[in-house]
Parts: structure tokens; C-alpha cells; sequence
């Protein structure tokens, strides 16, 4: 796990530039630093030594010198590909996974991407042809972002190293704002950075004479198959294994994350590493660490926790703000972030259960009673007369299932978080940041690719395509290396997915409100009952009770009636719902946190720097 930045620029080349870039990324990889220049391209990078540690020096080259890589991430089948290039004539002056993916591009040129097995953005500069190759994993794991302006092309692992460069320009992208508000992170394709652009997951793409061509060489499609349940539960529990197995290849120590839940129980039931870490809060009913110390001891392995005070919460949000890249209102961030610096604490590398709900269907969004599922079988245009019924009928059982069974999940569903409806946010915002772009037309092109699959595999897909990488893992990434910790996330293996990707509805979601059905019963035979059926809940954080204290109500109110505050929102009306909350006529903290947090990293990334 490591960071780089490099740039394409004819010219002469100052090396300070670079390694100043560099440097805004130590966190990532405080252990080592190399640079390479020459006359087309600046490339840094920043190393956190965990495979190889005495010769995996980067920038790295090929044998003749003729190509470098810069590599952030771990490639879990290295060893396999190394001993088929061996054999292929291929000579390895290391033992690191970095090389083989050079040597893989000298003997398979841009298939390469297809045969790698784990996490994952790179780039490789031909220099003879000055060419430059990169591609990001197929989930979106590691992070990959670039800057494409006339003379000059940038690209790295944070946002935050391209702006020491001079001729990039640091200009807010006023079209994010109200999205933002709607999904609670950046979800267009351009960031708040104008002109800044991530690499969507399993994307690769070459730049050569400034020209940019990208290319998508993997796709997270869902395709059910009738199989059986029992036979079924053998192989993802098998599946599971083998790849924690993979995941757990490391020459420094691996701890792991634990909850509460059947997700990261699952992994260190199996893995059994030396040491588990959790976070909870000093708050009644937001503490979930004796679950993780309960299991900890029964596995016989060391549980160290942490109980975040309201104090630290809020101290830590720019923090939280400013690694992110970008804005980001998911609560779960923070204490992500306290978790990630307490286990750094001990070790460099850890496990963690995410992914799991968007493969095996966790989420109670994707729960649907066999009455649902017969109701949604049904003619669309007879579910869509029903509901124009129902909007005539008074408030009565069955009324709202008739209203959101009528309307198409096309319109209605965008992912685990639904902050403002495109009305609502365009009526917080000043006239020069309201837009008509709706989060429809960021959801329609990825339903669109779906559109004969049943709802649920509707919802899986848009969350593997949004959600997935542009809060989940975005906030995994940012977080654990803001702390110089690897995090690592066996569910998101692509063998775990071929697997996931074919189970029927029924064995996601089963009964009243059972999630991930079969792969709770393959947990379960490593798992403590209580552990694999224990329900979904995430990182509960305390923020809408705190916010009701006047010391932290008269914190957000300071920001929220502040002068750049007001250059983005009508201030009266961002204070009546912070008002409206404090006083007990609505629930609006959602709404009050999510613009809280993009003042913050406004203030943070324009104001201050």
C-alpha cells in the first residue's frame, strides 16, 4: 500500500516540483520515496514496505531499462504469474508482486489487468515510445485520479499532490455541490476539483502524444443461476477462505478490523490474526466493542478498543475532510478514521469485511417479502395505475407500498444514503449553484445497462458502480492511510464475486428481514450463532444527539452563518434546519451534517490553503 503522483509535460523538468507533490502523500508511504524524470514525465512515489521489504524500491524497472512502474496496492496471485513468466523467459531481480506486473506488461501488453488478482492502480511509462499506461482494480479498491489540460496530464493517488504543481489550477467544480448533496459524497465523474477526473473502477487507459484513451477491461455483472442451496454455502465458504488466505500473504504482521457483525467476524474466524482492533462511542447504546472483545476472547486473540468522545468527533472532522480528497458525509468516516490510528498503532496491514453487502446482498434496502416480489412481477403499467390510486386514498394501511411499488426503482433509488431530493437541495442553494442536473441522470446510464434484471440485482449493480467505490471504499482507502495502514478486503476478490454474482434472490434475502442468507450459513461454520445472525448496523454514530447540546449546536451554527458559508447557501434557510432539528420539529441532522461537512473541507482546501 503506497502512494504515487506523476505528471506527462514536455519540457525541462524541475525535480523539486515532483518531489514536493510527493510529499503532500507522505502519509501514504512514509517508509521510502523515489523518483524518476526524463524528458516527457515527473514520477514520485511514496512507499509503506509491506512484501519484499528490502528491494521493492520504486519507480521500478524492467531489465533493459526500458519501461518504470509506479504500483499502489497488492497483487494477491503474483507468485503464480511470476512462475508463468519464469517460464516465459522473464528475469526477476526481486521478490516483490510490483515487478510482475511489468514483466506481465512486457509479455502481455494491456491484457495484463485481466490476468491480476487483487487491489490495485498503477501506471507504466514506456520510455522508449514515451507512452504511459495505468489501469485501477476492478472494484475500485485503490484510488486513481488525473488532471487532462492541453500541455499537461497529471495523475496520482490523492487529489491534494497535484496542486503544489504550477500550472495546475485549484478551481472548485460549482456542478458537484448539488449532487453532493443528494448522494452525501462526489458521485460525478468530475470531482469537486475542475478538470479532475477518477479512473472509474476496472478502467485502464493509455496516454501518448496527449492523447488520452480509456477503456474498460472489467464489468461487475450479475447474472443469477439455479443451484444448489447446501452445495452452494460449501463453495462460498470455501471461496471466502481461499481468498483471506491471499489476502493474508504479507512479510509484516496483519491485524484486522471487528464489529459487531457477521462481515469482519467472518474474516477473523477464519484469518485468527494476533490482534483484532474496534472503535465504539462514549455515548449509551453506540458501543459495540464488547461484541468485538466477547469474540475476540473466545478466539483467543487480543481485542484493542477505543470509545470516541463527542470532543474528539468534531476535532477530528477536518481531518476526516481534508484526507478525503473531497467532501464526504458519510458519519461512518469518522470513526473510521480513530479505528485506522489505533490499529497503526501495533501494525501496517489489516483485514476487513467490506464489500460484503453489495456481493451477497446486505443491505435491508435490497429486502423484499415474497409478496413484494410477486407485486413487482406484475405489468409496471398496472403497478403505475395503482399508485396514482393510492395518492387519492387517505392515509391507510398499504397506502405507501402501493406509492413506492408504483413507482419504478429507476426513479426512486440511488444508493444507501438519500440525503436532498434535487428540489431540496437546489432550495439551499445561491442561484449560481443551483443546477438541473438531477440524480437521475448519474443513476439512468447504470440501471439502463440492467434493465431487464429484477430489482434487487438493479440495486446491487448501481451500488457496485456508485456506492461501493465512491463512499465505501473511498472512505476505507483515505482513512486507514491517513495512518499509514494497509486495508485489505477479502469479500472484494474477483473469484468471491464470480461466485456471488450467480446466487438467486433467495439466497440473499430470505424471510421478514433476513440479509446475506447464504453467506451467513457459510459463516456460521466457523462463526459463533449470535455473530453470523446478528442484523446490519453499521457504525452507529451518536452526531444527532450531540447535535441537540448546545455546545455543539452553537459549534455548527458558527460555520453555518459564516461569510463562506453563504457564499454556496441561503443562509436562513440552512439555519432553519439546523433550528428545526435543534428544536424537535424535524429530522433534519442528515441534512445539517452533509453541508457541515462540505463547509469544512471548503474551508479547509479554499479558505485556509
Amino acid at each position: 500500500m503506497c502512494g504515487f503522483v506523476g505528471y506527462v509535460e514536455k519540457g525541462k523538468k524541475d525535480t523539486k516540483i515532483v518531489k514536493v507533490m510527493a510529499d503532500t502523500i507522505k502519509h501514504r508511504g512514509p517508509d521510502d520515496e523515489g523518483i524518476y524524470e526524463d524528458a516527457g514525465v515527473s514520477l514520485a512515489f511514496r512507499r509503506l514496505s509491506i512484501i519484499d521489504l528490502s528491494n521493492g524500491h520504486q519507480p521500478m524497472f524492467n531489465e533493459d531499462k526500458s519501461m518504470v512502474i509506479l504500483f499502489n496496492g497488492e497483487v494477491y496471485n503474483f507468485q503464480e504469474l511470476r512462475k508463468d513468466l519464469e517460464e516465459k523467459g522473464h528475469i526477476f531481480c526481486n521478490n516483490s508482486d510490483t515487478e510482475t506486473i511489468l514483466h506481465g506488461y512486457e509479455e502481455y501488453g494491456e491484457n495484463i489487468t485481466k490476468k491480476l488478482r487483487g487491489m490495485f492502480a498503477f501506471v507504466i511509462w514506456d520510455i522508449k515510445n514515451q507512452k504511459l499506461f495505468g489501469a485501477r482494480d476492478p472494484f475500485g479498491i485503490k484510488p486513481f485520479y488525473y488532471y487532462n489540460s492541453d500541455n499537461l496530464f497529471i495523475f496520482g493517488s490523492e487529489i491534494k499532490s497535484f496542486i503544489p504543481h504550477p500550472e495546475f489550477k485549484k478551481e472548485l467544480n460549482e456542478k458537484a455541490l448539488k449532487t453532493y448533496l443528494t448522494f452525501q459524497y462526489s458521485a460525478l465523474d468530475e470531482t469537486f476539483f475542475k478538470g479532475v477526473f477518477r479512473l472509474k473502477p476496472g478502467h485502464q487507459f493509455t496516454y501518448e502524444t496527449g492523447k488520452l484513451n480509456i477503456t474498460e477491461y472489467y464489468e461487475a455483472v450479475f447474472s443469477e443461476k439455479k443451484q444448489d442451496f447446501e452445495e452452494t454455502v460449501n463453495k462460498i465458504h470455501e471461496t471466502v477462505k481461499s481468498s483471506i488466505d491471499y489476502h493474508r500473504i504479507s512479510d509484516v504482521e496483519v491485524g484486522a478490523f471487528l464489529s459487531s457483525g457477521v462481515d469482519s467476524s467472518y474474516v477473523v474466524s477464519y484469518a485468527k490474526p494476533d490482534r483484532t482492533y474496534t472503535v465504539g462511542f462514549n455515548f449509551n447504546n453506540f458501543d459495540e466493542t464488547v461484541y468485538a472483545k466477547d469474540l475476540s476472547n473466545m478466539l483467543g486473540i487480543t481485542n484493542t478498543s477505543k470509545l470516541i468522545t463527542a470532543e474528539e468527533f468534531f476535532e477530528s472532522l477536518p481531518y476526516v475532510q481534508y484526507y478525503s480528497d473531497e467532501p464526504h458525509a458519510n458519519l461512518s468516516a469518522v470513526p473510521l478514521y480513530h479505528l485506522a490510528h489505533l490499529a497503526a498503532k501495533d501494525v501496517k496491514v489489516v483485514l476487513s469485511g467490506e464489500g460484503a453487502d453489495e456481493l451477497f446482498g446486505g443491505y435491508q434496502t435490497y429486502h423484499r417479502t415474497n409478496f413484494y416480489n410477486a407485486y413487482e412481477s406484475l405489468p409496471l403499467s398496472f403497478r403505475i395505475k395503482m399508485k396514482k390510486m393510492a395518492e387519492r386514498l387517505p392515509n391507510i394501511k398499504g397506502k405507501n407500498f402501493l406509492i413506492n411499488e408504483g413507482t419504478p426503482i429507476e426513479d426512486s433509488y440511488i444508493g444507501q444514503a438519500f440525503i436532498f431530493d434535487d428540489d431540496g437541495a437546489n432550495d439551499v442553494l445561491k442561484n449560481e449553484y443551483k443546477t438541473d442536473i438531477s440524480y437521475r441522470d448519474i443513476t439512468r446510464p447504470i440501471f439502463e445497462k440492467v434493465k431487464d434484471e429484477n430489482d434487487l440485482i438493479k440495486m446491487q449493480y448501481l451500488d457496485m458502480n456508485l456506492w461501493l467505490p465512491n463512499d465505501i471504499l473511498l472512505k476505507a482507502d483515505k482513512m486507514t492511510m491517513s495512518a499509514s495502514l494497509e486495508l485489505r478486503v477479502p469479500f472484494l476478490d474477483k473469484e468471491v464475486f464470480s461466485l456471488a454474482s450467480t446466487l438467486p434472490r433467495e439466497y440473499k434475502i430470505k424471510g421478514k428481514d433476513t440479509t446475506k442468507y447464504a453467506l451467513r450459513k457459510a459463516a456460521s461454520k466457523i462463526v459463533p450463532h449470535e455473530w453470523s445472525e446478528r442484523t446490519k448496523i453499521g457504525f452507529m454514530v451518536p452526531f444527532k444527539y450531540w447535535l441537540k447540546e448546545e455546545k455543539w449546536y452553537n459549534v455548527v451554527k458558527e460555520t453555518f452563518e459564516s461569510d463562506y458559508a453563504a457564499k454556496f447557501f441561503d443562509t436562513e434557510k440552512i439555519m432553519k434546519l439546523l433550528n428545526d432539528y435543534y428544536e424537535g420539529k424535524q429530522m433534519s441532522h442528515r441534512k445539517v451534517y452533509t453541508i457541515y461537512s462540505f463547509l469544512i473541507w471548503y474551508k479547509k482546501y479554499f479558505v485556509e490553503m
